[in-house]
């Protein structure tokens, strides 16, 4: 299969620091490769990863100076990922909820994997939005806040 992984920009694959999120897309890529699939990473261009690379902005926005606008490296990657996500056969997001508006609309394979916390309030209402969208917890306890 022809796999996306799509990283949030705030840190690099794998992070120098913190980052839970990217350093699990950091532990998932090398796995995907060996079960023999074409894996290409959307990140920063500080990551490091056995996947094809695309580096959307320069460095992780969390470490990088000056500071860019948060808001402009995800216009960024919300358009890198645009143009080729038809040659894939499934885009596997760990962006939160930005991406869902355009994938949806794309109508391309995707999935989210929600790495944070879904009891913040008009997180609920957001996945009601999207009720095709298919969402990946990262435990029973996590998702427990939306699925009453």
């Amino acid at each position: 299969m022809r796999i996306a992984q799509i990283a949030p920009l705030a840190e690099s694959v794998p992070p120098r620091l913190y980052g839970g999120t990217e350093r699990v897309i950091a532990w998932l890529i090398p796995e995907l490769l060996a079960l023999g699939h074409d894996v290409t990473l959307f990140a920063t261009g500080d990551s490091k990863t056995e996947a094809n690379l695309v580096p959307v902005w320069p460095r992780a926005l969390r470490l990088g100076r000056p500071r860019s606008d948060p808001s402009a490296a995800q216009t960024a990657l919300l358009e890198a990922v645009a143009r080729p996500a038809a040659d894939f056969d499934i885009l596997h997001c760990h962006l939160d909820w930005v991406h869902m508006p355009l994938l949806t609309q794309l109508q391309v394979p995707f999935v989210t994997t929600q790495h944070g916390r879904l009891d913040i309030p008009g997180l609920a209402d957001i996945i009601r939005l999207f009720p095709n969208a298919p969402l990946i917890s990262i435990s029973n306890d996590q998702r427990a806040a939306v699925i009453r």
